[in-house]
C-alpha cells in the first residue's frame, strides 16, 4: 500500500461505522479485521471476539439504508487445506489455490443456493472491474508496483462470475439481526 501510494485511504474500524451510520460509505469497501479481532488461531483471543467482530460489521450494514443497495462477501483467508477433499484446478505454474469457504449476504442474494462455479479472491477482482471498468483488466504491466502474477486471473476461463449470485427481479430479502454474542451450550457451563 505504501509503495502504491494508497496508505492514507486505510481508515479504523471507527471510521466504518461512521461512514455507514451517514450512509457514505466507499462504494467498494474492504474489512479486515485486526489480529485480535480475527479468527486466526495462536491470536491470543477466542475464536467467538473474531465471529462477535464480523456479525457487528454485517449487523451495522443491515440496520442501515445501505442494506438494500449493499452486497457483503464474507470469505476467509486461511487455506490450511485439511479441510478440502478436493484437488484445485492448474491454471498456471502457481495452480489455483485451493477452495476457501466463503458467502454472499445481501438483499438481492438469490435465497436458498449454494453456488457450484469455480470462484477465487480474484472474483471480487472480476466483479468490480466489470461493474466500474466496463469489463476492462487491471493490466499488471501499467500498475503502480509490478505483479509478479504469471496470469490475470480475472480472465482464466474457469473462473465464476459472482454476479450470477443476485436476484434483482425478486423482492428484497430483508436484514436479519443475529446476537453477536449467542448463548451456546459451552457458555451456559
Amino acid at each position: 500500500m505504501h509503495e502504491q501510494g494508497t496508505f492514507d485511504r486505510i481508515q479504523t474500524h471507527g471510521d466504518f461505522y461512521d461512514a455507514v451510520e451517514a450512509g457514505t460509505l466507499p462504494t467498494v469497501t474492504w474489512m479486515m479485521p485486526s489480529g485480535l479481532d480475527s479468527e486466526h488461531p495462536g491470536n491470543g483471543a477466542p475464536v467467538t471476539k473474531g465471529q462477535r467482530h464480523v456479525t457487528e460489521v454485517i449487523n451495522a450494514i443491515a440496520r442501515s439504508p445501505l442494506w438494500y443497495r449493499t452486497a457483503i462477501f464474507l470469505t476467509w483467508d486461511d487455506w490450511g487445506g485439511f479441510y478440502d477433499h478436493v484437488e484445485p484446478p492448474r491454471v498456471d505454474e502457481n495452480g489455483y489455490g485451493i477452495r476457501v469457504p466463503a458467502m454472499m449476504i445481501s438483499a438481492w442474494a438469490k435465497g436458498g443456493t449454494i453456488d457450484s462455479q469455480t470462484l477465487s479472491f480474484d472474483a471480487y477482482l472480476k466483479l468490480i472491474e466489470d461493474l466500474y471498468l466496463d469489463g476492462s483488466r487491471l493490466d499488471p504491466e501499467t500498475m503502480s508496483r509490478p505483479d509478479s502474477r504469471p496470469t490475470v486471473r480475472e480472465d482464466v476461463r474457469i473462473l465464476g462470475d459472482l454476479r450470477e449470485e443476485f436476484d434483482f427481479e425478486q423482492d428484497p430479502i430483508p436484514p436479519l439481526i443475529l446476537d453477536p454474542t449467542p448463548e451456546t451450550e459451552a457458555t451456559r457451563r
